[in-house]
């Protein structure tokens, strides 16, 4: 098969018109499928054909494999890209699709069923010689829990072998605490996954996350596209990813790089993946493979100037990489905020709603990936993420420097969202200077300054709603433009 005529794109918001964006350069024609609530959604409108898949749950929309392969081959659809979440590290919805006569754009079922095991993984990365953190290597009791821990060292920290998002995490920091967390995450494991299997591994107090992003053909070419930092999180999630990483030495990359690339052919992986690993006084560690297309593959491509989905779509329908590791080299850096329907000075907690008002930035440097527009209602039973922004420039400073900038310019009104957060942490001085880790934002004193970041959004949009009552829309984006400006000079050197 040379190319595919149609997909479907077996997902919803903004990675749905990433793939669909990718198709249409392609001459490739899309299928969407959304649930009642999706009807008026972006990626609906976008797509060639759009079918119901369920009501809002999703459980009985988005996750109902039957109903999602029954509509591929209803509408002629010969593979099936599944983005992100969802069903995309599901070994059975793989499997299902395969037997249907499907493609499934990803590696072979039996790839995600073996990394999606992170103790069956860390096992044969450790006998592969890829570095992984010392712990439990299967299913743990409390009783044998309490040994290796004593072993390794406090703190500890309990996962679900099945799990990911930082689900079921529990950090132990001494023996007292250790039989009840993992307790809880063996009960978070089986109610999420399905799945009580926990484990314990060392845990590190303040390392970096940086991961490689992978493509692997069929024929066993295999190869990395460098590196990303994606140390800022909150809840285990990441909020802020950069690439490169700015700590990376040649050195350090050549060996990270190796690994990463050793992985993949351990796992015998075809398409594009990525391997995470955690980082600390010079030592790194496998953490876990993502099989799939990561929400921050944007910045890679910022870099290297690859359409990782175009790959995608090349290698599922049986052609070759058609570069070597040679070929890829990294032109400036890159920086993804993810903006999220959230209050972070109220934990985080989600705010769905209508967008009353949007305008996206724009200009040298940015792209922006979104499933929303105005009049959008951002549904209460899916993730709260509304889109990535992307800022690319000659060198780190400049990226930063343009962030700002597209933040100043984004425009949301309706729902509260990260976008104050974000413009925080592009103007904290050791996010600036790349010492970052991943409890930044607790122990870096960033929710301390949110306040003030807040109240200048809230002024800037508070006078372009003002503005905007009056008719005035192109007066209105020029005023919150100003508004924020002033508070920053009021702000004086504080926040720089």
């Amino acid at each position: 098969m040379s190319h595919f005529e149609k997909i479907l794109v077996a997902n919803r918001g903004e990675i749905a018109i990433r793939v669909m964006r990718a198709c249409r350069e392609l001459g490739i024609e899309t299928v969407a499928i959304y649930s009642k609530p999706d009807q008026n959604a972006l990626h609906v409108k976008y797509a060639d054909e759009a079918f119901c898949v369920g009501e809002a749950h999703p459980s009985t929309s988005y996750l109902n494999q039957a109903r999602i392969v029954e509509i591929a081959k209803k509408s002629g659809a010969e593979a099936i890209h599944p983005g992100y979440g969802f069903l995309a590290e599901n070994h059975r919805f793989a499997r299902l699709v395969e037997s249907e006569g499907l493609i499934f754009i990803g590696p072979h079922w039996r790839t995600i069923e073996a990394m999606g095991s992170k103790i069956g993984s860390k096992r044969m990365m450790k006998k592969a010689g890829v570095p992984v953190l010392p712990g439990t290597e299967e299913g743990t009791t409390p009783e044998k829990a309490a040994m290796v821990a004593e072993e390794i060292g406090y703190p500890v920290i309990v996962k679900a072998s099945a799990g990911g998002g930082g689900i079921g995490m529990h950090i132990v920091d001494d023996a007292r605490a250790l039989t009840a967390a993992i307790e809880a995450g063996q009960r978070i494991a089986q109610s999420a996954f399905g799945d009580a299997t926990v484990f314990i591994e060392k845990y590190l107090v303040r390392p970096r996350h940086i991961e490689f992003q992978v493509l692997a053909d069929a024929n066993g070419h295999t190869l990395h596209l460098f590196d990303r930092e994606c140390s800022i999180q909150r809840r285990h999630q990441k909020l802020v990813e950069e690439a490169p990483c700015p700590i990376m030495t040649p050195e350090l990359r050549d060996r990270m790089s190796k690994s990463a690339v050793r992985v993949a052919k351990t796992a015998g992986y075809t398409n594009a993946g990525t391997v995470e690993f955690l980082y600390s006084e010079g030592s790194y560690f496998f953490m876990e493979m993502n099989t799939r297309l990561q929400v921050e593959h944007t910045i890679t491509e910022a870099i290297t100037g690859i359409d990782i989905v175009k790959q995608q779509l090349a290698i599922a329908a049986g052609k070759d990489i058609p570069f070597d590791q040679e070929d890829v080299t990294i032109r400036g850096a890159a920086i993804e905020c993810r903006i999220n329907a959230e209050d972070p000075l109220q934990n985080f907690q989600a705010d769905p709603g209508k967008i009353v008002r949007y305008r996206s930035p724009g200009g040298p440097g940015i792209r922006l990936d979104s499933g929303i527009h105005m009049g959008y209602s951002i549904p209460v039973l899916y993730d709260s993420l509304i889109a990535k922004l992307t800022a690319w420039g000659m060198d780190r400073p400049e990226a930063i420097q343009r962030m700002r900038r597209a933040i100043s310019e984004y425009v949301i009104l309706g729902v509260r969202t990260t976008l104050p957060l974000h413009l925080a942490l592009m103007h904290h001085p050791k996010f600036i200077k790349g010492a970052t880790h991943t409890h930044f934002l607790k122990d870096e004193g960033v929710m301390e300054t949110l306040p003030r970041y807040v109240r200048e959004d809230e002024t800037r949009m508070a006078t372009l709603a003002a503005s905007l009552k009056q008719g005035k829309e192109v007066v209105a984006i020029t005023a919150a433009v100003n508004a924020y400006l002033a508070a920053r000079q009021q702000g004086g050197n504080s926040g720089k």
